[in-house]
């Protein structure tokens, strides 16, 4: 049996592998289950992440805090650059917040894969509200350790 990483141009496999993936690194993602996180849509190199902001979430300003932009953005980088089944971290990461997220928004982050090599990749991530209104430009780089998300059904045991 072939592993999930060794995916060949068949479409339908690729999409398989990165909703095995995507399901299995946010089964064991507190952080972002915590914040009431959900995945909307994933492919290859590619997520859309989900969460509403919380009074919990605001910060001195009344505004969603930065942190949780961040935190939302960084999720959908991280889901969508693992959706090729190598376990991958990031490297770096920036943002630019364009306008504030408020209490009771619906934001949504959509990653997409600009580039990727063996080792690396570069992805980017617009948050936006529930209007469509662009909140921030998140970009990160991504650097893969080895190893796979998710072992083949076959040998799950």
């Amino acid at each position: 049996m072939r592993a999930l990483n060794d995916v060949n141009t068949n479409d339908s496999e690729a999409q398989r592998v990165a909703e095995l993936a995507a399901r299995a690194m946010l089964s064991r993602d507190e952080v972002s289950s915590g914040l009431g996180m959900t995945l909307e849509q994933v492919g290859p190199g590619f997520a859309r992440v989900r969460m509403r902001v919380r009074a919990d979430m605001l910060n001195g300003h009344g505004m969603c805090h930065g942190g949780i932009v961040f935190a939302l953005a960084d999720t959908a980088f991280a889901v969508a650059c693992n959706t090729h089944n190598a376990v991958t971290v990031a490297a770096a990461a920036s943002i630019d917040f364009l306008s504030p997220g408020s209490l009771g928004d619906e934001l949504g982050a959509e990653a997409r894969e600009l580039w990727r090599s063996k080792r690396s990749g570069i992805y980017e991530v617009f948050v936006s509200n529930q209007r469509g209104e662009r909140i921030a430009l998140f970009r990160g780089r991504s650097h893969c350790v080895g190893g796979q998300v998710v072992r083949a059904p076959a040998e799950q045991g």
